[in-house]
């Protein structure tokens, strides 16, 4: 049976949607590999001239390396995975900055030598300066991946849950299970209680209807084979860019997998 991906909700940011016809395993190897197997470029290194701000160098380095910056797999790659033997312009690029107070320093104020890598979002404040305070450095980004460290994490939340299945078999429409959901999604239909298909969605699965029913007309279950996913990115990539490098994440791990059992 073919996989589904039916798309709720669609943003640069952030994403809802159902992936049905497809396994827990499946479904969370996406969620993993959007968290820890698709690479994105963050600070790794900076060398400071002048900073006389209230930041210890540590400090801003810190900042300055979980600043999101814009990814493009295309164009770079993981500098282990290069073949240029020290650096190029395909594993490393570098961002200046040079500022002085009073002022509030953000990331728009970062100036890659490459345009295609930007912060993400140019309004995240890195430090402010009073008077007379500087900061003049030299920031160098690679590519990395997640699972090395959190700079690389370019899912920042990424999660699911099975599709939920409610059944009303024999309900006297006491109204109870309509007060006790915490959602409030369950209507009196004609003949019973009844959740509508979109409405179906918003269940946690909490069970209270369940649990409520005296004569055991409720029940509750999964659509093991159907999950509800919600995604968001911190800007490296479009969600929809994400998703789809997450896909092709496992597809190359399980093509290189397939090679090496082959030669078996």
């Amino acid at each position: 049976m073919t996989m589904e991906v039916d798309i709720l909700e669609l943003s640069d940011r952030s994403a809802k949607f159902v992936l049905s016809n497809t396994t827990a395993a499946f479904a969370n190897g996406i969620r993993r590999a959007s968290l820890a197997d698709v690479p994105t470029i963050a600070i790794t290194e900076v060398n400071i001239y002048n900073n006389t701000s209230v930041l210890y160098d540590e400090q801003l380095g810190l900042r300055l390396a979980l600043i999101p910056l814009t990814s493009d797999l295309e164009d770079f790659v993981p500098k282990e995975e290069c073949n240029c033997g020290d650096f190029c312009p395909a594993c490393q690029v570098s961002l200046t900055l040079s500022a002085e107070g009073p002022r509030i320093v953000y990331s728009q104020d970062l100036m890659s030598s490459d345009d295609k890598v930007q912060p993400a979002d140019p309004n995240i404040p890195i430090v402010d300066l009073r008077e007379g305070q500087k900061i003049v450095l030299k920031a160098i980004a690679h590519m990395g991946y997640g699972n090395k460290h959190s700079r690389w994490q370019a899912g920042v939340a990424c999660g699911y849950k099975n599709m939920p299945k409610v059944e009303f078999n024999g309900c006297d429409l006491c109204g109870a299970c309509i007060t006790e959901c915490p959602v409030d999604i369950i209507k009196i239909g004609a003949e019973s209680a009844e959740i509508s298909q979109e409405d179906m969605l918003k269940c946690t699965l909490c069970r209270l209807c369940e649990g409520v029913c005296d004569i055991d007309a409720i029940d509750v279950k999964v659509d093991e084979r159907s999950f509800i996913f919600t995604m968001e990115s911190d800007g490296s990539y479009s969600t929809k860019e994400l998703i789809l490098n997450a896909g092709n994440v496992i597809k190359a791990k399980a093509t290189n997998l397939a090679e090496i059992l082959s030669a078996l």
